[in-house]
């Protein structure tokens, strides 16, 4: 009898949710960033094989200052997840970090969670820094423990072997042939408008805080077969505005540029992407 179950990921800002299932599922379904609060609502994906089904969870990692409404809805968008209807939770951690008000806010969130927990120990390939004395006396709270290294996919074929052990025995939740590619619950629009806002975190580093996001308007494919995308960066502020266009538009044609041949590896088609910056005071209101 094959298995099936709902797996939520769960750790601090940063820990490397995201990376860990895109690479469990060997496909982009989670934007990467190396700027923590990445994800900022959860993100369901599939995985299927002999042994059966697993509808994975990211979740966006909790955020230990709540400064503003976006910080607030992501740490109860968190909450949520773990009082749903889950199968199981695996709690990740880097040893790399020390424990912080982030951490220990996220290990009380998981001890909430009455069923199988799986702890797994990220970056396993990094010998120093280390803190894993941190983080040992949590082992004995948990059903199993995997260390991996989720960016370098060492032992994550174990952990998958883990995750089957624990889930009930039932059929496929979803019609996998149902989904769109790459089988997430989240539309098209969105998809590419997080693949876009990737991608001016990992250009603009710390020259801008969290105070963008992206906006697909318009996607059209063309007689030419050519996908084309209309789309907004929105930031808070004028300053932020002018630091995301760049000198001469330097660094808004880098980004575009980087988005676009993403978007062309997602989706499997030639893009062609128009990309404006557009301040907005109140953009985080409405997400």
């Amino acid at each position: 009898m094959k298995k099936a179950g709902t797996v939520a990921i769960i750790g601090r800002p940063n820990a490397g949710k995201s990376t860990l299932l895109n690479n469990l599922l060997g496909h982009k379904v989670s934007i990467t960033s190396p700027k923590p609060q990445t994800t900022r609502f959860s993100i369901q994906a599939v995985y299927e094989d002999d042994r059966g089904q697993i509808i994975f969870v990211d979740t966006p990692g909790m955020i230990g200052k709540v400064v503003d409404p976006l910080s607030r809805r992501i740490n109860l968008e968190a909450e949520h997840q773990i009082n749903a209807q889950l199968d199981l939770v695996i709690y990740l951690v880097d040893h790399t970090r020390e424990r912080d008000l982030e951490e220990n806010k996220t290990f009380g969130l998981v001890r909430k969670f009455s069923g199988p927990k799986i702890l797994v120990i990220n970056k396993i390939d990094v010998v120093k820094p280390t803190h894993i004395v941190q983080y040992k006396f949590m082992e004995e709270e948990f059903d199993a423990v995997v260390e991996i290294s989720a960016l370098g996919r060492k032992h994550l074929g174990r952990l998958l072997e883990v995750i089957f052990d624990f889930l009930p025995e039932g059929k496929p939740m979803v019609e996998t042939a149902d989904l769109p590619q790459p089988g997430l619950n989240i539309d098209s629009k969105t998809f590419l408008s997080e693949i876009i806002r990737e991608k001016a975190f990992l250009f603009l580093r710390r020259e801008v805080p969290y105070s963008l996001t992206a906006v697909v308007d318009e996607t059209i494919e063309r007689d030419n077969g050519v996908l084309y995308i209309k789309a907004r960066i929105l930031t808070s502020a004028d300053r932020y505005k002018s630091m995301i266009i760049g000198k001469g538009g330097a660094m808004i044609k880098e980004i575009s540029m980087a988005a676009r041949k993403e978007l062309e590896t997602a989706t499997n088609k030639k893009v062609y992407l128009e990309l404006t910056v557009e301040t907005d005071p109140h953009w985080m209101d409405a997400i």
